[in-house]
């Protein structure tokens, strides 16, 4: 566990972190936990020869819960302030983001805000971003509702619980409540996409129900200097679980060429 901000967070290290190597953080998606990656950080890692933290944010997993309703701006918030508290906490320095849907929004807010520090926090050397949102479409918005249904009709409820214990129902709710609120089709992050300074690399689904292509458009549109970006076939939200080959060697790939003693 690590406590940040009051709050107890679980987490799971792989390997360890070594004197001047970055560590690859993983962030998970809006119903994420540390058990949903599976073994997908431990293949990036073990390919990089890097550490790796994996953890659960506050509301998911075995972490504390959190009060609902979250606020309109809670990913903001993640990446603003949680985030940059879990670098803190556990002693990374350097650190390079893996972040899957919502964890690839709060890497994207983290790397881009401005606003708490100046300049954005010199401890992110470069991101990936699976699936990320930068503002909110409709087709998201009618994804999620579907998504709503199915809790009530079906056991979704049941399933999830074997990954969030008690966490379940605050999980759920406050991703869910929260993108379904009419204030939250406001929210967008492109004032933060417009501050990185690091490398950016951005990968998506043809097929991903959750988002369109215009997600990847934007935020190559708007980083600084581009962002990378890799748009997968027969490829849905989840690109680390749909084609787990070929996501985990563009990130190796993208790693590498960021470490020190990259040629």
């Amino acid at each position: 566990m690590l406590v940040v901000n009051g709050s107890r967070l679980e987490c799971r290290w792989i390997g360890q972190a070594l004197s001047g190597r970055p560590v690859l953080v993983f962030l998970h998606e809006g119903l994420g936990s540390v058990a949903q990656w599976r073994d997908f950080p431990d293949r990036v890692a073990q390919a990089l020869g890097l550490p790796a933290l994996v953890y659960s944010r506050a509301g998911y997993g075995g972490s504390d819960p959190v009060r609902l309703p979250r606020p309109v701006d809670y990913l903001n918030q993640e990446g603003c302030l949680h985030l940059p508290a879990v670098l803190d906490h556990a002693g990374i320095d350097k650190a390079i983001l893996v972040g899957h849907s919502d964890g690839g929004t709060i890497a994207l807010v983290a790397a881009g805000d401005e606003g708490r520090r100046q300049p954005a926090d010199p401890r992110i050397l470069g991101l990936v971003a699976m699936a990320p949102h930068s503002f909110v479409e409709d087709l998201c918005v009618d994804a999620i509702a579907k998504v709503a249904e199915i809790w009530r009709r079906t056991d979704m409820r049941e399933k999830l619980a074997r990954y969030h214990g008690d966490n379940v129902d605050c999980a759920f709710h406050g991703w869910n409540d929260t993108w379904l609120r009419p204030e939250f089709k406001r929210w967008h992050i492109r004032d933060f996409l417009a501050a990185i300074r690091v490398p950016v690399l951005v990968i998506q689904g043809e097929d991903d129900e959750y988002a369109s292509l215009e997600q990847v458009t934007v935020i190559r549109d708007l980083v600084p200097g581009g962002a990378r970006t890799l748009v997968l076939a027969q490829c849905g939200h989840s690109p680390q679980k749909d084609q787990p080959d070929q996501v985990a060697q563009a990130i190796v790939a993208f790693v590498s060429a960021l470490l020190p003693d990259a040629a």
